[in-house]
């Protein structure tokens, strides 16, 4: 006998993104988009509802609330109900799965309130059935205390008197997940829920197990690290290589924004260094400026006047104005070089950041190749897909190593024209020669032969007539 499988789980908060999940606005590359229409909806939505979203507003603001609902609040359970693998296809061998959906439903009915159950669907299209189930925690009756508080009141207890309070209505509706979610609670849920599903073979788990839930995202890297057959998880495989373009399509952009910043920066110290230059030269031709003047007024100094021409000299306007331009270029060249030490400082430091990030993503890459040996041959055929103009969705189909029917055009580089087809297949195929490649074939020859053939019957439509080689053993003479 297998396990029944019953996991509950408070709602974060926005519940748009997992609406969009259940109802498969969003395809996860878990799910096969061939077995979506086998889906049910387990529970209709009130009138004027459209989606899971609006049936948990509806439900918050029809339930009667006295108390508004605060932005930390839980506002839904989010549930998911299954068993075992090998136990699920075996009542759906057996023709009792719609027995199953109902028997569910009862039991979320009758555990959590039928008005409370706003929202279950039945998902088809993964390894195993499931439902997803949604359930606001509206309640009655007075709050649940803490085992702490009851234990603090009892201490506390006095000969004073106590103070009076006006008691709140026991009866009214309360929205609170701590009370639906207490631990008793949840042993009762599963206790329960195990002897529902009796009938169909399935038990209780063990109780006190260690074994937990996992996330989505960890179930697909554990997924990844053990999956050995290749054709039947590539869609495994195309959502890792999906993460990993992202990660390099983003160490690109910051690579290409390092070397902007390194030109740019490389640029201004050519600036700073021209501009230094002319520093230099303005300061050399300000101190020859200034011996020439003092040769000229030591030899206007000879004569009666030469005491008078001195003062003169050291009073003038034009010598301190030329000390106070030295001095000004003097601390403009030492900011001009402190500038350039940081610029040089900032473009090593990015150089280095940027060497660390492509270091590290290489070591990614490699470990990719490493698990995946033939993942470097289906991305070269998914590019190869992608110049013959096929579609995103005919591309992710044929990945999945399995013959895909199309009709239309694609492209051929060698001819550098489109071929149409009104009806062909293409496939994934181990390569006829070399072992562990695969090769991309179309109505089951090679994309290079497909539109040699093509292009052959093209030439005749146009009235060019190929010869045809003689088979072994015929003669090409005329005859005897």
């Amino acid at each position: 006998m297998g396990y029944a499988v019953l996991h509950l789980d408070k709602s974060p908060g926005n519940e748009s993104a997992m609406t969009d999940h259940i109802e498969r606005n969003k395809i996860h590359p878990n799910v096969d988009p061939n077995r979506i229409h086998l889906n049910k909806k387990l529970i209709e939505f009130p009138e004027g509802v459209k989606d899971r979203t609006e049936a948990i507003r509806h439900r918050l603001g029809t339930a009667g609330l006295t108390r508004q609902v605060g932005k930390n609040q839980v506002q839904v359970i989010r549930i998911m109900l299954s068993g075992t693998p090998e136990d699920m296809k075996r009542i759906q061998d057996e023709g009792r799965l719609d027995e199953w959906c109902n028997d569910n439903v009862d039991w979320l009915e009758k555990t959590y309130g039928a008005e409370n159950v706003v929202a279950a669907t039945l998902h088809m299209d993964e390894t195993t059935p499931h439902i997803h189930a949604s359930v606001v925690p509206i309640v009655q009756g007075e709050r649940r205390q803490k085992d702490s508080k009851k234990k603090k009141q009892e201490l506390n207890q006095t000969d004073k008197p106590k103070r009076k309070y006006k008691k709140k209505d026991p009866n009214r509706v309360r929205l609170c997940c701590d009370d639906v979610m207490a631990k008793a609670k949840l042993i009762e849920y599963q206790d329960s829920y195990g002897e529902a599903m009796n009938k169909y073979g399935l038990i209780r788990g063990v109780k006190g197990s260690d074994a937990r839930h996992i996330t989505l995202t960890e179930f697909y890297r554990n997924q990844a690290v053990e999956c050995k057959n290749l054709q039947e998880n590539i869609g495994l495989l195309l959502a890792v290589e999906d993460a990993k373009r992202l990660s390099i399509e983003e160490l690109k952009q910051q690579e290409q924004e390092a070397k902007q910043y390194a030109t740019q920066a490389e640029e201004l110290k050519l600036q700073k260094e021209s501009e230094l230059k002319k520093t230099e030269e303005n300061l050399n031709q300000v101190k020859g400026q200034l011996k020439t003047e003092e040769f000229k007024n030591k030899a206007a100094d000879v004569g009666s006047n030469i005491m008078d021409g001195l003062s003169s000299l050291v009073g003038t306007s034009k010598v301190k104005r030329q000390q106070q331009e030295i001095e000004s270029l003097k601390d403009e060249k030492e900011s001009l070089i402190q500038e350039l030490k940081i610029l040089k400082q900032n473009t090593q430091t990015m150089q280095k950041e940027h060497q660390t990030a492509m270091d590290k993503l290489k070591q990614e890459l490699k470990k990719i190749y490493g698990l995946f040996p033939n993942i470097k041959d289906l991305l070269w055929i998914e590019k190869l897909l992608q110049v013959m103009k096929f579609s995103e969705e005919l591309i992710k189909e044929i990945l999945k190593m399995k013959p895909v029917s199309f009709k239309g055009e694609i492209y051929s580089t060698e001819y550098q024209r489109y071929f149409k087809t009104e009806h062909s297949v293409a496939e994934i195929k181990e390569h006829p020669k070399e072992n562990n490649k695969f090769q991309l074939t179309i109505d089951g020859v090679s994309d290079t032969n497909w539109f040699r053939q093509k292009y052959k019957e093209f030439q005749e439509s146009i009235g060019i007539k190929f010869k045809q080689k003689p088979k072994i053993g015929e003669s090409k003479g005329l005859g005897r």
